[in-house]
């Protein structure tokens, strides 16, 4: 399989970008059991990952962001589940393997959700409130924040930084991994050189011929991404 264009990301590294716990995010990709004995039941992964049939043990570009939504829904209570029946007939509805990232889930999701929901059960446990609650949230501004949507309405490049487009990640770029935008050298790359060269940002800036705004951005991203 042909992995130019797509992305790639381990599943500590994509953990990392998206915010989750690796053990939370293999569950939701790999799928996982429950219960024991007769009671053991099965749950199937929420979506196949395009690199599935290459051999590595990785995740794409779309991937990466598929999973901040599915964050964003169990934060609000969404129980994997609904995320599941609502990824499934988004899907169909949309005509996009990854559907929440699609374009046009912004202005169908609400109802997406609200008929998961209901075929899970799931609504009936909400009172009014919380029900608006969710639906209001569901599809909030800011996951589409930094976003850039090709043509074809699918994901294109993400800029993980608030109100900024300093770093970027775009699967034609370094295997997706995040790099800043005006040199497209590796943030990892440089934030480890950083440290080599005994934090002197001068020095690695000229190493790489770069201005040393790049080495200050990518120093800030990284470490943001540690803390």
């Amino acid at each position: 399989m042909q992995l130019t264009g797509l992305g790639l990301y381990t599943i500590p590294e994509a953990a990392r970008l998206a915010g989750v716990q690796p053990v939370e995010l293999r569950r939701w990709l790999r799928g996982y059991n429950s219960g024991k004995g007769e009671a053991l039941r099965h749950h199937p992964p929420l979506w196949s990952s395009e690199i599935s049939g290459a051999d590595v043990d990785g995740l794409s570009f779309h991937d990466l962001l598929e999973i901040r939504f599915v964050k964003a829904f169990r934060e609000l209570g969404i129980s994997l589940q609904t995320i599941r029946i609502a990824a499934i007939n988004a899907r169909e509805i949309l005509e996009s393997t990854y559907p929440f990232t699609c374009k046009s889930f912004q202005t169908d999701g609400k109802t997406i959700f609200a008929e998961a929901m209901r075929e899970s059960g799931e609504l009936d446990l909400l009172d009014l409130r919380r029900r608006q609650y969710v639906f209001t949230k569901v599809v909030q501004p800011s996951l589409y924040a930094g976003i850039e949507f090709g043509a074809d309405k699918r994901a294109a490049r993400w800029y993980p930084m608030e109100r900024s487009k300093a770093v970027v990640l775009d699967p034609n770029l370094a295997f997706g991994k995040p790099v800043v935008t005006d040199t497209a050298l590796r943030t990892d790359i440089l934030y480890d050189a950083w440290l080599a060269e005994d934090k002197d940002k001068q020095r690695v800036a000229r190493l790489y011929e770069v201005p040393v705004k790049a080495i200050e951005t990518a120093i800030r991203f990284e470490q943001r991404q540690a803390a």
